[in-house]
């Protein structure tokens, strides 16, 4: 699998949603991926330019994004953030993206592409 895979090709590869306004997805390349939905454990293992993948739609999830510089959020589960939580996102330029599917499965296919977790 591409280790060099950049957000672009996640977001078609996924057939994932952009919440957000657009910007140059090619140019981003993620060097891991952490999931979870409680915010405590995000802030302690997610690192700088991860994808974080949760099921949480909120406006705590940009903050946290934010703070943590990661690549994107992936929302799970058909989840939808309020248009408050985008407009956030877009001003602290923290990148929102969506799916139906299952957080598991998302999970899975972003380790079949290689996105691995950074030791």
């Amino acid at each position: 699998m591409d280790k060099h895979m950049n957000l672009q090709q996640i977001i078609d590869r996924l057939n994932l949603t952009v919440l957000t306004d657009p910007r140059n997805f090619g140019e981003i390349q993620p060097e891991g991926g952490y999931t979870s939905d409680l915010l405590s454990c995000v802030m302690a293992g997610a690192k700088n330019n991860y994808l974080w993948i949760t099921l949480q739609a909120h406006l705590n999830i940009v903050a946290i994004a934010a703070l943590l510089d990661v690549a994107a959020i992936i929302i799970t589960e058909n989840a939808k953030p309020d248009p408050a939580t985008i407009a956030k996102a877009n001003e602290q330029g923290v990148i929102l993206l969506s799916t139906s599917k299952q957080t598991y499965e998302i999970d899975g296919k972003l380790w079949e592409m290689g996105i691995h977790i950074q030791e």
